[in-house]
């Protein structure tokens, strides 16, 4: 029997912001974006090349989600992107604007950087070593 993780659910503030960090600074693929209306989408988002898990981008209703919005893991790496360029991924990450929280290191386990996203939820960049 195969199981995966196939979603995540990411809660932000406000669905265009989201779509327009993850697919435009960090490249994402937007695999669906569907109204459900009453202020409601279903938005499904994941790193270019990856097949299985994706972000379920989810607007914060009420007063419990919207304080969880950038703390969801209590203020540690909740999130990992891993890559196979290092180098060329931070760079271009720069450029886009994505705000880095310290400087690429090396680790017996890879080469490692961790972002914020606009919303406060911290990612870690990783390539993973050989």
């Amino acid at each position: 029997m195969k199981q995966i993780i196939a979603r995540i659910t990411l809660v932000v503030p406000d669905y265009d912001e989201a779509v327009a960090f993850y697919c435009g600074a960090l490249g994402f693929d937007l695999l669906e974006d569907t109204d459900l209306g009453e202020g409601k989408r279903w938005v499904l988002v994941r790193p270019k090349g990856a097949t299985e898990t994706a972000l379920l981008i989810a607007k914060a209703e009420g007063e419990a989600q919207q304080a969880a919005v950038g703390n969801q893991t209590g203020g540690r790496v909740g999130f990992f992107l891993f890559t196979d360029d290092f180098d060329c991924d931070h760079q271009s990450m720069l450029a886009a604007g994505v705000r880095f929280t310290e400087e690429p290191r090396r680790e017996v386990y890879g080469t490692v950087a961790v972002f914020a996203d606009p919303f406060g939820n911290m990612w870690d960049l990783l390539q993973p070593a050989r």
